[in-house]
C-alpha cells in the first residue's frame, strides 16, 4: 500500500511540474497565438541554471556554487527570462511555421550545448549532488516526496492564480485581440510585437521555473532529460486539455501524462527487452492517437476556451488605456 501511495505522490509531482510548463505554453499559444516549438530548450535553461547555481562544488567544473535553493530557483527564472528575451527579440516578428522552425532550432542548439560543454554542464554525465530543499529533515524519500508535492501544489496554485489575474485584466485581453486580429489591435494603439514579446518571455520563464523544480525534485540533471519528445508531449497536453484555458492546460497535463505512464508500464511488461525501442515508439503513437481523437471529437479540448465577450460588452475601453 505504501508503495502505491509513494508512486502516486511521485506521479502527481511530475504532473504538476509538467502542468507549469503547459501553463507557460498556453499563455504563448492559447492566448497569444505564438507557436513555440522550443519548449524543451527553455526548460533545460532553467534546469541547468538551477543546477549550476546550487550543486555542490567540484573543482573540475565551472559553476557549482552551492548556493541556497531559493537563489537557484530565482536564478533559473532570471536566466530563462534573459534567454527568452534574446530569442524573442530576434524571432518574435516571425509568423507561424517560421517561428516554430526557429524556436525548434534554438532548442536543439541548447541541448547540444548541454551535451558538449562538459566544463559547465558535465556533458553526458550531467550534474549530480543538486540539493533538494529540506531533504535532510526527512527520514525516508517518501517523506521528502510528500513535502515536495505540497510545495509544488502551492507553487502551481500561485502560478495559476497569477495567470488568471493578468489574463482577465486588460493586458490579457490585448493578447487575445492580437491573436484574433493583429491589425485591429494595432489600430487601437497597441504594439503587437511588444505584447507578444512579453507573453513569450513570461511563458518561457514558467518553463524555466519548471526546470528548476524538476532538478530540485530529482537531484540530478543530464542532457537526456531534455529530448525533443517533451515538446510534443506539452503540446499534446495543451491541445487535449483545451488551449486558451488554464484549467484545461492542467487537466491535459494529467490526462496525457497518465496515458504516457500507464502505457510505459504496460509496454515494459508486455514487450520483450529486445524490442524496447519499438515499445517506446508505441507510446508516441498512443499520444498521437489521443491528440487525433481530441481534435476530431472535441476540437476545443476537454475544457474549451471561455467566452468573455459579453462580460466586457459595455466596457468603453476593453483593452485598457492606450
Amino acid at each position: 500500500m505504501i508503495g502505491i501511495v509513494s508512486y502516486l505522490v511521485f506521479f502527481a509531482s511530475i504532473v504538476l511540474i509538467l502542468g507549469i510548463i503547459a501553463l507557460g505554453l498556453n499563455l504563448q499559444w492559447g492566448y497569444t497565438g505564438l507557436f513555440n516549438a522550443g519548449i524543451v530548450g527553455f526548460y533545460a535553461v532553467g534546469a541547468y541554471a538551477h543546477a549550476i547555481l546550487t550543486a555542490a562544488p567540484r573543482p573540475e567544473l565551472i559553476g557549482n556554487f552551492g548556493l541556497p535553493w531559493i537563489v537557484g530557483v530565482a536564478g533559473a527564472m532570471a536566466a530563462t527570462a534573459l534567454a527568452a528575451w534574446a530569442v524573442g527579440w530576434a524571432t518574435i516578428r516571425l509568423r507561424g511555421d517560421y517561428l516554430a522552425i526557429s524556436t525548434f532550432g534554438i532548442a536543439v542548439s541548447i541541448q547540444l550545448v548541454t551535451l558538449n560543454w562538459e566544463a559547465l554542464t558535465g556533458g553526458s554525465q550531467g550534474l549530480s549532488a543538486i540539493p533538494r530543499p529540506l531533504f535532510g529533515w526527512f527520514q525516508t524519500p517518501f517523506g521528502f516526496n510528500l513535502w515536495f508535492f505540497g510545495l509544488l501544489v502551492a507553487i502551481t496554485a500561485t502560478v495559476y492564480w497569477g495567470l488568471e489575474r493578468i489574463l482577465r485584466a486588460p493586458w490579457g485581453r490585448v493578447l487575445k485581440a492580437i491573436r484574433e486580429d493583429e491589425t485591429a489591435a494595432e489600430a487601437l494603439g497597441k504594439s503587437p510585437r511588444a505584447f507578444r514579446l512579453q507573453a513569450f518571455v513570461l511563458g518561457s520563464t514558467l518553463m524555466g521555473l519548471a526546470g528548476a523544480l524538476y532538478v530540485s525534485f530529482i537531484g540530478f540533471v543530464s542532457p537526456f532529460d531534455f529530448m525533443p519528445i517533451l515538446t510534443f508531449q506539452i503540446w499534446a497536453m495543451v491541445i487535449v486539455g483545451g488551449s486558451g484555458n488554464n484549467r484545461g492546460a492542467l487537466l491535459g497535463a494529467l490526462v496525457v501524462w497518465a496515458i504516457w505512464s500507464a502505457s510505459g508500464v504496460a509496454i515494459t511488461k508486455l514487450v520483450p527487452p529486445a524490442h524496447a525501442a519499438q515499445g517506446g515508439a508505441v507510446q508516441v503513437i498512443l499520444i498521437g492517437l489521443l491528440l487525433l481523437l481530441a481534435l476530431l471529437l472535441r476540437p476545443r479540448g476537454l475544457i474549451g476556451e471561455e467566452s468573455v465577450v459579453s462580460r466586457h460588452a459595455n466596457d468603453p475601453d476593453p483593452l485598457g488605456k492606450s
